[in-house]
């Protein structure tokens, strides 16, 4: 399992990793090695806000469709949109290229309150 060591990670299996304002967000590499081959993906808008835990898309693969949860509550400030056309990012780079979403914070402490890289791995190991 590939971990981003400088993400922070959520219970359900999404990343988040700060760049300037915002938080890049996506899916853990444990998470889509366990969804398989990743088909399609449903991004929110730009410009909606959600509270942490929230459903904010879904993502579908071979073997099942699987909710995307927030991992911190803010506004979407864009999609990567290159995962309409090609879902297969989020297998082949889920860190880098197969980015989810940026989000503004509404508040940094939740984005603190998130798993490190070794106690998200704890976690992962668990359900293995």
């Amino acid at each position: 399992m590939k971990l981003d060591e400088k993400a922070r990670y959520a219970k359900t299996h999404e990343w988040a990793r700060k760049e300037g304002d915002v938080l890049v967000v996506g899916i853990s590499d444990h998470a889509q090695e366990n969804l398989g081959d990743i088909i399609f993906v449903d991004l929110p808008q730009p410009g909606l806000n959600f509270k942490r835990g929230a459903v904010f898309g879904v993502v579908e693969s071979v073997k099942a469709a699987s909710d995307l949860y927030l991992p911190v509550s803010g506004k979407i400030k864009a999609r990567n949109e290159t995962l309409t056309s090609a879902p297969e990012k989020v297998n082949k780079d889920c860190y880098g290229e197969g980015w989810m979403i940026t989000v503004e914070p509404e508040n940094g402490e939740e984005f603190d309150a998130l798993l490190s890289p070794g106690e998200y791995t704890q976690i992962a190991a668990l359900e293995e």
